[in-house]
């Protein structure tokens, strides 16, 4: 999943020949003008979801954090609000308070809310269940984590989601275990020093995102090139774009 952020990153991404796109939650909120985790409104990143939707047609997964409210009723209400936008799959992430996980069983009832959610508009949503426990390196210790997330990942299976979603880990060994302990598809976020998809297949990782990651690559080199223009008064970016026809050419169709 190359996470996209707008209608033209979608198309880009879908002209590629991607089977499906998925949304960045950091990257949209950026976008709109606002931090990552969840200091964005449940509205405005679902505006944002429907605008990748309605660009494209592959199937769109949202990356909707944790849900934009503490409650049954507002998980309830976030996999409305994905299914009402124009996707048929979401992120949906346990992180609580800084350093703090939700509680499992919790979670696991949001979990089934989101999947009755779906069930009964007649989508069946599926919940890319993540678990924070590697990325917000909660616990004792690398063991201690390891064994959360297995317990966590088997029960947000139970509940019925359909991914397990574990960001913070790319090094084999550990991937290899989730691979063994979690009977379900398993989704690594990766990094320049993940290994590379065809090793990740190989470990039996069903599902690879980037998030914020090609965002943050394109404003990048946007700032180079505004660096250059500014400071050193040259122009030679703009030999290095996609050409203004090749880009409106993406939505004549």
């Amino acid at each position: 999943m190359f996470n996209v952020w707008d209608a033209a990153s979608a198309r880009i991404v879908e002209e590629l020949g991607a089977p499906a796109v998925a949304t960045s939650s950091a990257a949209i909120a950026w976008l709109e003008g606002f931090p990552d985790g969840q200091y964005i409104s449940r509205e405005r990143m679902l505006a944002g979801a429907k605008r990748v939707a309605s660009a494209v047609d592959v199937p769109v997964t949202a990356d909707l954090e944790g849900g934009y409210g503490p409650s049954v009723e507002d998980a309830a209400a976030t996999a409305r609000g994905a299914i009402e936008a124009g996707a048929v799959g979401l992120n949906f992430e346990d992180a609580g308070e800084p350093g703090t996980l939700v509680d499992a069983d919790f979670q696991c009832k949001r979990i089934e809310a989101m999947v009755e959610m779906g069930q009964r508009l007649g989508v069946p949503l599926v919940i890319n269940a993540r678990t924070d426990v590697f990325l917000g390196d909660i616990g004792p210790d690398d063991v201690w984590r390891l064994r959360e997330t297995l317990d966590r990942g088997k029960r947000f299976l139970q509940a019925g989601a359909g991914c397990v979603f574990v960001p913070g880990v790319t090094d084999e060994p550990t991937i290899e275990a989730l691979v063994k302990g979690i009977p379900g598809p398993i989704n690594i976020l990766a990094s320049a020093t993940a290994p590379p998809v065809s090793r990740l297949a190989q470990l039996g990782v069903a599902r690879v995102s980037v998030g914020g990651a090609p965002y943050g690559h394109v404003l990048a080199h946007f700032r180079t090139a505004a660096r250059q223009a500014l400071r050193e008064g040259r122009f030679d970016f703009a030999s290095e774009r996609i050409p203004h026809a090749e880009l409106n050419a993406l939505f004549l169709r």
